[in-house]
C-alpha cells in the first residue's frame, strides 16, 4: 500500500508538474510580447542615448540614428509593425545601410515593442535557434525537470526541429491572445540573407515561410522578413501567396541634401555651403549610413573622398583584374572580367544620363540651380545575363554589395558611391586594354585545356595508324621523323 501510494503520488505529481510547466512556457512567451523590455530595442535605444565619444572621431562608431527625416515608407512600416495589416506577411528588400532596420526600430520604440519582437538571422542554425529562443523567452524544454519520464532527448532532431517546437508554442500563444488584443502579434526576422544559400538555409527559409503563410491566413501573427540580398526573395517567391514586398532604396539627391544639412546642424558642427553639400552628396549619394558618417566628420569632403577610396579598394580586392593570371585562378578571373563588362555598361549609361541633362540645361528645359536627381543606371536581369555571358555570377556580385537587384528584376550599382568608384576604375587609360588582355588570356587557357595529345609507342618512321572519331569517320595518321620526312 505504501508503494502504491508513493507511485501514485509521483504519478499525480508528474502530471501536475507537466501541466504547470507547459502553461508556464506559454505565459513566458506571451510575456516576451508585452510592452517594455525587448533585447534588440534596448540595444538600439542605448545607442541613441549614447554621447559621441570624441569630437575628433571621424570613423564608424559615431553615427547617430537617422531621426532627421521621416521617409515615405515609414507610414507603411508603422502600420505593419503595429499589427494593423493582418492577412499578409511582408518582406523588406533593399541594399545594406538604406534604413530598413532604423525604420523598424523607430516604430518599435514608439510603441515600446508592444506585441512585436525582433530576431536576427545567422548562418549557423544552432545560433539562430538560441536567438529565437531568447526573443521568444523560450528554453526549448531544456529547463524542464521531467527527464525521468522522457524517452528521447528533445535535442535529437537538430536545430530545425527545435525551431519548429518554438514556432508551435508561439502559435498557441498567438491564438489565445488574438481575440483579447484584437490584432496580431508581429515577429520580425531581420537579415535573412545571413542564412546560407544551401539546402539547410533554404529549408529554414521555407519552414519560416510556411508558418508565415498559415499565420497570415488566420490573422493571428504577422511575420516580417528583412533582407539586403535578392536571393531569399527569389526563393520565397515560388511559394508565396500572401507575401507583400516593400522595396527600400537610397534617398533622392534633394532629400539627401536636406538630411546631410540637418545632421550637420544637429552635430553642432559648422555646416558648409550648399554647393559643398551637393558635391558631397554627388559622391556618397543618398545612403543613410554614408551620410551620417560624413556628417560626423570635421572635413566632410575629405571623409567622402576617404569612403570613395575604401569602396574602390573593396571592389578591386573582390573583382580586380590580373594580367597573365595563372590557370589556377582562371575561374575567379572569369567572374571578374564578366563583372567588369556589366559595370562598364553602367558607366556608359551614366555618361549618357549626364549628357542628356547637359543638353536639357543648354536648351533651357532645366534650371541649373535646381537639384536634378539622376537615377542609378538600371539594366534588366535578362540583359545582364547577355552582357556577362553567364547566368551564375549575379548572386556573388549582390552578396559582395557591388550590385543590387530589386523586385522588378532590375540590376543597379549598389550605391552612388559604388558607381563613382567604378567610374574611376573604368575610365583609367589602360583599363580597356587590361580587360581585353585578361579575357584573351582566359580564352588561351581554355583552348589549351581543350587540346588533347596522343602518344604512340613502338612505331617506326613511315608507319600509318588509323584513327576513328565519334561520328564514325576515319582519319589516317602517318608517322614522320624529326626531319619532316
Amino acid at each position: 500500500m505504501t508503494a502504491c501510494i508513493g507511485l501514485g503520488t509521483m504519478f499525480l505529481g508528474g502530471i501536475v508538474y507537466l501541466r504547470w510547466y507547459k502553461a508556464n512556457v506559454l505565459d513566458k512567451i506571451e510575456l516576451a510580447f508585452e510592452a517594455g523590455y525587448d533585447p534588440a530595442l534596448e540595444l538600439a535605444q542605448f545607442h541613441t542615448s549614447k554621447k559621441a565619444a570624441s569630437e575628433d572621431s571621424e570613423f564608424e562608431g559615431d553615427e547617430p540614428w537617422t531621426e532627421h527625416l521621416r521617409r515615405k515608407e515609414q507610414d507603411t512600416i508603422d502600420h505593419i509593425i503595429r499589427g494593423e495589416e493582418p492577412g499578409h506577411y511582408f518582406m523588406f528588400l533593399g541594399p545594406k545601410g538604406c534604413g530598413k532596420g532604423t525604420m523598424i526600430f523607430d516604430c518599435m520604440a514608439s510603441i515600446q515593442a508592444d506585441g512585436v519582437t525582433l530576431c536576427e538571422a545567422h548562418p549557423d542554425l544552432e545560433v539562430f535557434r538560441l536567438r529565437l529562443g531568447k526573443v521568444l523567452n523560450y528554453e526549448f524544454n531544456e529547463d524542464t525537470q521531467a527527464g525521468l519520464f522522457q524517452r528521447r532527448d528533445p535535442r535529437e532532431g537538430g536545430p530545425a526541429l527545435d525551431i519548429e517546437r518554438a514556432l508551435n508554442k508561439l502559435e498557441k500563444v498567438a491564438l489565445r491572445c488574438a481575440k483579447r488584443r484584437g490584432k496580431p502579434f508581429v515577429l520580425v526576422i531581420n537579415n535573412i540573407h545571413f542564412f546560407q544559400n544551401d539546402e539547410n538555409g533554404r529549408n529554414m527559409i521555407l519552414q519560416l515561410q510556411q508558418k508565415a503563410e498559415a499565420w497570415a491566413a488566420s490573422g493571428i501573427l504577422t511575420v516580417v522578413f528583412s533582407s539586403d540580398d535578392f536571393w531569399p526573395f527569389h526563393i520565397m517567391r515560388k511559394s508565396a501567396s500572401r507575401m507583400h514586398v516593400l522595396s527600400v532604396s537610397d534617398l533622392r539627391q534633394s532629400e539627401a541634401v536636406h538630411v546631410l544639412t540637418r545632421m550637420r546642424r544637429d552635430a553642432n558642427i559648422k555646416s558648409p555651403s550648399p554647393d559643398e553639400i551637393r558635391s558631397i552628396v554627388d559622391i556618397v549619394g543618398g545612403r543613410l549610413s554614408y551620410l551620417s558618417r560624413a556628417a560626423r566628420s570635421r572635413d566632410m569632403e575629405a571623409m567622402a573622398r576617404h569612403m570613395l577610396a575604401i569602396e574602390k579598394g573593396w571592389i578591386l580586392s573582390r573583382i580586380g583584374l590580373i594580367p597573365d593570371c595563372d590557370d589556377d585562378v582562371m575561374d575567379e578571373q572569369k567572374w571578374s572580367s564578366c563583372s567588369w563588362l556589366l559595370l562598364e555598361e553602367f558607366v556608359k549609361i551614366r555618361r549618357a544620363q549626364e549628357k542628356e541633362r547637359e543638353e536639357a540645361i543648354a536648351n533651357g528645359e532645366v534650371n541649373p540651380e535646381d537639384l536634378n536627381d539622376l537615377p542609378l543606371p538600371a539594366i534588366s536581369w535578362y540583359k545582364c545575363r547577355q552582357i556577362m555571358t553567364r547566368a551564375d555570377f549575379m548572386e556573388d556580385l549582390d552578396r559582395a554589395n557591388i550590385i543590387s537587384i530589386d523586385i522588378d528584376h532590375n540590376v543597379r550599382p549598389d550605391s552612388v558611391l559604388t558607381l563613382q568608384a567604378v567610374i574611376e576604375v573604368v575610365e583609367e587609360e589602360s583599363f580597356e586594354e587590361l580587360l581585353h588582355s585578361v579575357r584573351a588570356h582566359i580564352d588561351e587557357i581554355e583552348s589549351l585545356r581543350r587540346m588533347r595529345e596522343l602518344a604512340f609507342k613502338d612505331v617506326d618512321k613511315g608507319d600509318m595508324i588509323r584513327l576513328s572519331v565519334d561520328n564514325g569517320a576515319d582519319m589516317i595518321a602517318t608517322i614522320r621523323g624529326r626531319d619532316g620526312r
